[in-house]
């Protein structure tokens, strides 16, 4: 499949999904809105993918969220009030939830901004590698806006309530070793390595059983929203449908002829 606004490659069982529209700061227009959600069902539908980096083109921003140059026009725009209520919510909430309900583990690679609707991207996937210039924050206040794409609630979830109201009502935005600090990053890098940490971790994620990968992440992701009791049991389900896996086979076997397993996502 070809884009225009993001570029698309699959190696080793990676792919990786870039915003490449630098010029602009990647910001997210309904095109690449689009593409994006397209590249996501790509990553979905291919057995050969077993993990997703998705990353900003450019040294200046991952992502600032809405083309707010694109939103202006269309506010002008005497229609636009029908158009947004035909739209629903798919450039807010919708925008994210193909990245947020990925199966497959996804990886934020992040150099300077990542601001508005580009940090609710990067809070969406599951892991988030930052280069040592990157400036996140939620600067929507300071816009006359919510949001809406999920920085609300999944913000608070990872950083905790206090911090997640200060960054959200001051608009103020945090560098990568502060972000590290209150755990809004996982890893933090230098510029001219940031991706080859990220592709790192995606490598180490690879040496698991792709269909092990998808349940645990499944496990955690969800079972952080129950009770103990029943996330117990979402774990046990899920363990038990890996018990007839042929992975599950070539895994013991591996161990037990020490070498390397040979995963064949099934």
């Amino acid at each position: 499949m070809t884009y225009q606004n993001i570029l698309y490659d699959v190696t080793d069982h990676v792919a990786t999904i870039t915003l490449n529209r630098p010029e602009s700061m990647n910001a997210i227009s309904y095109k690449t809105r689009d593409e994006l959600h397209d590249a996501c069902g790509q990553v979905s539908a291919d057995s050969d993918v077993w993990v997703c980096i998705i990353t900003g083109a450019g040294e200046r921003a991952f992502c600032t969220g809405l083309d707010l140059k694109e939103r202006a026009r269309e506010v002008d725009d005497a229609t636009f009030f029908e158009k947004r209520r035909v739209r629903n919510r798919s450039s807010m909430q919708g925008q994210n939830m193909p990245v947020a309900t990925m199966e497959k583990p996804t990886i934020a690679a992040i150099r300077g901004y990542a601001v508005g609707g580009g940090l609710e991207l990067a809070l969406a996937c599951d892991i988030r590698v930052a280069a040592e210039d990157a400036k996140l924050g939620m600067f929507e206040v300071r816009r006359g806006r919510l949001g809406g794409g999920g920085g609300t609630q999944r913000l608070p979830r990872l950083i905790g309530m206090a911090k997640a109201l200060e960054l959200s009502l001051t608009g103020e935005a945090v560098g990568a070793e502060e972000a590290l600090r209150i755990g809004l990053v996982n890893k933090v890098a230098p510029v001219d390595s940031y991706m080859d940490v990220a592709r790192e971790i995606a490598a180490k994620i690879c040496l698991g059983a792709p269909l092990s990968v998808i349940a645990i992440k499944e496990a955690i992701t969800k079972g952080i929203q129950l009770p103990l009791e029943q996330g117990l049991k979402l774990e046990s389900d899920l363990g038990l449908a890996l018990s007839t896996t042929e992975d599950q086979k070539e895994g013991s076997r591996a161990f037990a002829e020490k070498r390397p397993a040979v995963w064949k996502a099934r």
